[in-house]
C-alpha cells in the first residue's frame, strides 16, 4: 500500500482490481480541508482513461511490474505478436487500447513490455524513434515562409509534418507522443 501523497507518474496502481498506470498527477492543497491528490489512470487491460481524487491520507494499493524486452514480430487486426528475447516465447497482445502504438511499431526491433503477474499490460516506446520517409511532395521553389511544413508519410504509415526540404528515403527522428517531427538524421 502506498499513501496518496506518494503516487507518481508511471506508477502502476490496483484499483477494483483492475491495473492502472499513472498517466498523470497533480497533488491539491486547498486553503480549507484537505490535501488531495487528483489522477488521471490508464486501465491496462481496456485502454481506457479514468480521472480519480484521492485524499493524501488515503492509501492505494501499488503493483510490482516488470519490463521485458521482447521483439516485435507482427501485427494482425486484432493483436500484436512479441517475443521474449529470453525465453522466445512468443505472446499476443490485443491492438485494443493500443491503435496509436501500431505507428511505432517496427517489425524486428525490441521493445520492452510491462509485464505483470506473467501477462502483458503495456508496450513501452522508445521517446524518439528514426523512421524512414515513404511517401512525400516535392517542396515547390521559391514556397519557403518561415516555418512552412508539409505532410509525409513514413515507413509504418503515421503522417508527420515536417520542413519542405525533407525527401523521400529520407530518415527522420519522431517524437512518439507527440507524433512530431525532430529532425532529419543523417545516416
Amino acid at each position: 500500500m502506498i499513501k496518496a501523497g506518494s503516487i507518481d507518474k508511471g506508477m502502476f496502481l490496483l484499483i477494483k482490481d483492475e491495473p492502472y498506470a499513472v498517466a498523470e498527477r497533480e497533488f491539491v492543497n486547498p486553503g480549507k480541508g484537505s490535501a488531495f491528490v487528483r489522477l488521471k489512470l490508464k486501465n491496462l487491460k481496456t485502454g481506457l482513461v479514468l480521472k480519480q481524487v484521492v485524499k493524501s491520507h488515503e492509501s492505494v494499493e501499488e503493483i510490482s511490474v516488470e519490463d521485458k524486452d521482447c521483439q516485435y514480430l507482427y501485427s494482425d487486426d486484432e493483436v500484436f505478436h512479441f517475443m521474449d528475447t529470453e525465453t522466445y516465447e512468443q505472446f499476443e497482445i490485443p491492438v485494443e487500447g493500443f491503435e496509436e502504438t501500431l505507428y511505432f511499431l517496427k517489425e524486428g526491433e525490441t521493445y520492452k513490455i510491462v509485464m505483470w503477474e506473467n501477462r502483458p499490460l503495456d508496450i513501452k516506446l522508445p521517446y524518439k524513434m528514426v523512421f524512414t520517409v515513404t511517401e512525400a511532395e516535392e517542396a515547390v521553389k521559391g514556397d519557403t515562409v518561415t516555418g512552412a511544413t508539409k505532410p509525409v508519410t513514413i515507413e509504418t504509415g503515421l503522417i508527420v509534418r515536417v520542413p519542405l526540404f525533407i525527401k523521400e528515403g529520407e530518415k527522420i527522428l519522431v517524437n512518439t507522443e507527440t507524433k512530431d517531427y525532430v529532425e532529419r538524421v543523417n545516416s
